[in-house]
C-alpha cells in the first residue's frame, strides 16, 4: 500500500463517521417526538458500514488476468441507513393531544444514552482519521524535502 492510499482510506472513514454523526443527531432530535399510531412514529436509524476490498489481479491457469478480492481493505463504504427494530415506547397519557382512542401515545425507540455514546465514538473516530491525514501529509512533505 502506498502512502497516497492513506488519504483515500482516511477520507472514506471521515465520510462514514460524518454520516454516523448525522444519523445520531437526527435520532437525538426526534427522541421525544410523539405520535398517535405505531406507523407514524419515528424509528431510530443506524448507518450500515462495510469494508471496501482491494481488487487484485491474479493470473489464472489460462494465463489471463482475473480480479480477486484481497484481504486488504481500502476504506469504508456506507451501504445504507437501517431502522432499528427495537419496540417503540407506548405510554398511557389519555390527556395528551396525540393520544389514540385507547389513551396511548407512541414515542420513538431512541435510547438517548446509547445515542450520546455513538456521538462521542463517531466524533473520536472522525478526529483520528483527521490525525492520520495530517501525519501522512507531514510524511509526504518531509519526503519531498529529503532531496534538497
Amino acid at each position: 500500500m502506498s502512502l497516497t492510499n492513506v488519504f483515500d482510506i482516511a477520507g472514506s472513514g471521515m465520510n462514514a463517521q460524518s454520516i454516523r454523526m448525522n444519523t445520531t443527531a437526527s435520532n437525538l432530535a426526534n427522541a421525544d417526538s410523539a405520535s398517535s399510531s405505531v406507523d407514524e412514529t419515528y424509528r431510530a436509524r443506524k448507518p450500515w458500514f462495510a469494508v471496501m476490498q482491494q481488487q487484485a489481479l491474479q493470473l489464472n491457469k489460462d494465463n489471463q488476468f482475473s480480479e480477486l478480492e484481497s484481504d486488504v481493505g481500502v476504506g469504508v463504504q456506507v451501504l445504507g441507513i437501517v431502522e432499528k427494530d427495537s419496540p417503540l415506547q407506548a405510554r398511557f397519557q389519555p390527556d395528551h393531544p396525540m393520544a389514540n382512542d385507547d389513551g396511548y401515545v407512541f414515542y420513538p425507540n431512541v435510547n438517548v444514552v446509547e445515542e450520546m455514546t455513538d456521538m462521542m465514538s463517531s466524533s473520536r473516530s472522525y478526529q483520528m482519521n483527521v490525525e492520520v491525514m495530517k501525519t501522512a501529509k507531514q510524511m509526504l512533505q518531509r519526503t519531498l524535502t529529503l532531496g534538497q
